[in-house]
């Protein structure tokens, strides 16, 4: 039980049409994972929680990140070290991602540094068919399509 209560994330999987994204075809991403955490079960936690510096998060799940997964079943990370993460891209996305994909980590923060750490570690992964705005533009379109709150209800 406590190994649940540990990885308080769903895994939701967006399986995107080959048909639809013919360049998946071409870099091998089969589908997108779209990670999804209850901030209640990740505070309930050993470790806690700190609320982020400009607030508690909306009362819903929150994004934990959007992962890459390939065609020949690997899941990378870590794609190119060279592509750093640049908050004036997505200087339009940052308030609406302070409330769907804050971080809840302790010392509080601005969860610019969750965002960074997600980039370089997943989203440079995909960069082949998502730049770092469509990237992080993405995974909150996927959480406000899914509503996974309004289903569980």
């Amino acid at each position: 039980m406590k190994s649940i209560s540990s990885l308080a994330s769903l895994l939701i999987i967006c399986a995107l049409s080959v048909s639809t994204y013919p360049c998946f075809a071409e870099n091998g991403i089969g589908f997108f994972y779209i990670v999804l955490q209850w901030p209640g079960s990740y505070c309930n936690t050993k470790q806690g929680c700190c609320y982020p510096k400009n607030g508690k998060p909306a009362n819903d799940f929150s994004i934990g990140g959007l992962w890459p997964f390939y065609f020949n079943g690997t899941f990378p990370t870590y794609c190119n070290p060279h592509s750093s993460f640049n908050l004036s891209k997505i200087s339009d996305l940052t308030k609406i991602m302070q409330q769907n994909w804050p971080s809840l980590a302790c010392p509080r923060s601005d969860s610019k540094s969750l965002w960074s750490r997600e980039w370089q570690k997943y989203g440079t992964c995909s960069e082949s068919l998502l730049n770092q705005h469509q990237y992080f533009e993405a995974a909150l379109n996927l959480k406000e399509k899914i509503h996974l709150l309004k289903i569980l209800n």
